[in-house]
């Protein structure tokens, strides 16, 4: 029996300028899974966890986007997050001067320095050496991104989508990732991975592959790996999406 999803993308579109980058899309994600939204650079992922979010340019779009059953287009971004959806960036913002552990707590009302340590420890930094560290720019990629990831882990959210979450880092930090990724899982979040990479890919339950902002295929990974893995080149395909069972 198919889940009751948590989020609901309905038909969106979206332009950027005269371009269309969503194209009357229509996802859905269940809750308590890990999901991959894959697809070629340029396809549209970023742009739709953007929308999802509500940033700043990314509201103007047609369709609806519902989650737990509610339409939250009209929400600004910190009503979103308050109900439980939150982002990881691709690049990560620096709040410079600002210490790690402020910056860990600033999102939650765990103000606990031990929740701190403990987070910290889970995306394998020293709390001795970063908890009192500032955010800057002597910080590395992947430091940024595993700090930007304890802040998410001690928000509990509900929704967690990461952008590129492979993106500038070395083989020790995205295994940490990948181990959050499956804490958060563990612990009843649902993750929504925006990748084309087919690594990435395979920590996911299920997937999507869109091009031209439009559904391709969605159903198991193990599908989507071969076909992304194989045939999502530049072609003159006409962006008809071909459905697989979604009771896989």
């Amino acid at each position: 029996m198919t889940p009751t999803p948590i989020l609901e993308v309905k038909n969106v579109g979206l332009k950027l300028g005269d371009k269309s980058i969503l194209n009357n899309l229509s996802l859905d994600f269940w809750p308590g899974y890990v999901h991959a939204v894959v697809g070629p650079n340029g396809a549209g992922k970023s742009t739709l966890a953007s929308t999802i979010m509500g940033l700043s340019g990314y509201t103007h779009f047609t369709g609806d986007i519902l989650f737990e059953g509610e339409s939250i287009r009209e929400l600004p971004i910190d009503k979103r997050a308050q109900k439980g959806i939150t982002m990881a960036w691709q690049e990560p913002a620096r709040f410079e001067g600002l210490s790690i552990q402020r910056f860990i707590q600033a999102g939650t009302k765990e103000k606990s320095t031990e929740k701190v340590r403990e987070v910290l420890e889970q995306v394998g930094l020293n709390p001795d050496t970063y908890l009192n560290r500032a955010v800057d720019t002597t910080l590395s990629g992947g430091e940024r991104k595993r700090i930007e990831l304890a802040s998410i882990l001690i928000m509990k959210p509900k929704l967690v989508m990461m952008d590129e979450p492979d993106s500038g880092i070395d083989v020790d930090a995205l295994n940490r990732i990948f181990e959050a990724i499956r804490f958060l899982k563990k612990n009843g979040s649902t993750v929504l991975l925006i990748t084309h990479s087919v690594t990435v890919l395979k920590q996911a339950d299920h997937g999507f592959l869109i091009c031209c902002g439009k559904l391709l295929r969605k159903g198991s990974t193990e599908k989507l790996e071969e076909f992304f893995g194989d045939k999502c080149i530049p072609c003159d395909h006409k962006n008809e999406p071909v459905m697989e069972s979604t009771n896989e």
